[in-house]
């Protein structure tokens, strides 16, 4: 039986905990003892243990007894623990979802001789799998993701709720997005170029520009337009821009009665408890994913797919724990069972673009009843 540890006791990380136990031996790591207490009185299979990944020698040290790790530390932790992992010459798949740029440690992980496949979520992650697939089978002209995860309950003024700390969704609000323009990289600021687009079940949401395309930038130049758009409730934009704009994510220090803070340290913790998703709290996440081409008959092929995901009542499983995590231990298992074996730093396009893997994914993810439906329409010239 392998010998999984998984880094991140949050919500998707102890999801993937308690899907991969199913087939393997897993130990849950944390730094939070509550949290690690928590888990362990749900699912009783997993083994937990208290640690310090920012403890670089006690991290290497504890990898040693393992034989695959999963990431799923907050993003500003992601680089330098994967870092690590590589150098303790153990194979991983994270879900961190860092700032940085992850094929920066393509050279190492080579000469560790370890595979490490990065951003293994939803979006990122289940849209680049889907990107890969078909840009081996069509030349790709155009390709957009709209993705966003969101409370069923709608409670103002924000009208959101998250599975993860509120600095990686600030992260969001506040790093410049990029996208591709008639085959120019255009910087944007985030929360940008709003629209109102609609989806079943939903009704509608607005869409903004955020930095989703990541990897896709490097591995898939030759696609003339590609955008990635973060989807919320209507009205939620503006007011996270009067917080922008006033300051309140200034990383910045200020002094307030003698003592020194920064505005998105208070900010954070304020939103904290507004964000914060509760653990059995209903939510939903949804994504259409684009892509237009040609195929090799010179018809212009069009392609949508479509997902809609709700919080799991039987298994007490969000679903951004679900439609983020599962696609993580889909491609986890798949490597696990020999599907995939280069060595070397992969965003998922690269785990994508080989069709066993793809349907692989699908039909992991379709057995945990995340569904992607798919529409085609053609078009000659």
């Amino acid at each position: 039986m392998t010998r999984i540890i998984v880094l991140g006791a949050g919500m998707v990380g102890s999801a993937m905990a308690a899907d991969l136990s199913k087939k393997h031996s897993v130990t849950l790591a944390d730094l939070s003892l509550e949290r690690l207490d928590y888990v362990k009185n749900k699912h009783q299979s997993i083994n937990v243990l208290q640690l310090d990944v920012c403890d670089t020698k006690k991290l290497q040290s504890t990898l040693a007894a393992f034989d695959f790790v999963v990431c799923a530390v907050p993003g500003f932790l992601g680089f330098q623990t994967i870092k690590t992992v590589i150098e303790a010459g153990k194979n991983v798949v994270d879900i961190s979802f860092f700032p940085e740029n992850a094929l920066e440690l393509d050279a190492l992980a080579k000469a560790k001789g370890v595979t490490a496949i990065v951003d293994c979520g939803v979006a990122p992650g289940m849209h680049n799998i889907i990107l890969g697939y078909y840009n081996e089978k069509l030349k790709l002209t155009d390709f957009e993701t709209l993705v966003g995860g969101l409370p069923k309950v709608k409670k103002w003024p924000f009208n959101y709720k998250a599975p993860f700390s509120p600095i990686d969704v600030i992260e969001e609000y506040t790093r410049p997005a990029r996208y591709v323009e008639n085959g120019n990289v255009v910087i944007r600021e985030a929360l940008t170029d709003c629209e109102l687009v609609e989806f079943d079940k939903v009704g509608t949401l607005e869409s903004f520009n955020s930095d989703g395309l990541r990897s896709i930038l490097f591995t898939m130049p030759h696609i003339k337009n590609m955008k990635e758009k973060t989807l919320r409730y209507p009205g939620h934009v503006e007011y996270v821009r009067v917080l922008k704009d006033s300051g309140f994510f200034s990383e910045n220090k200020i002094i307030v009665n003698g003592t020194e803070i920064s505005p998105l340290d208070f900010t954070s913790k304020i939103l904290f408890n507004e964000w914060k998703l509760g653990e059995t709290e209903a939510e939903l996440t949804v994504m259409r994913v684009t892509l237009k081409g040609e195929n090799p008959e010179g018809q212009t092929i069009e392609v949508v797919y479509n997902l809609y995901d709700e919080y799991c009542a039987e298994t007490q499983t969000s679903s951004m724990a679900r439609t983020t995590g599962y696609t993580a231990t889909a491609v986890s298992n798949l490597f696990l069972e020999g599907l995939f074996f280069e060595k070397g730093v992969f965003p998922p396009e690269l785990i994508g673009k080989h069709e066993t893997c793809f349907k692989y994914i699908l039909n992991y993810l379709k057995e945990r009843n995340v569904i992607y439906t798919k529409t085609q329409t053609s078009q000659n010239r």
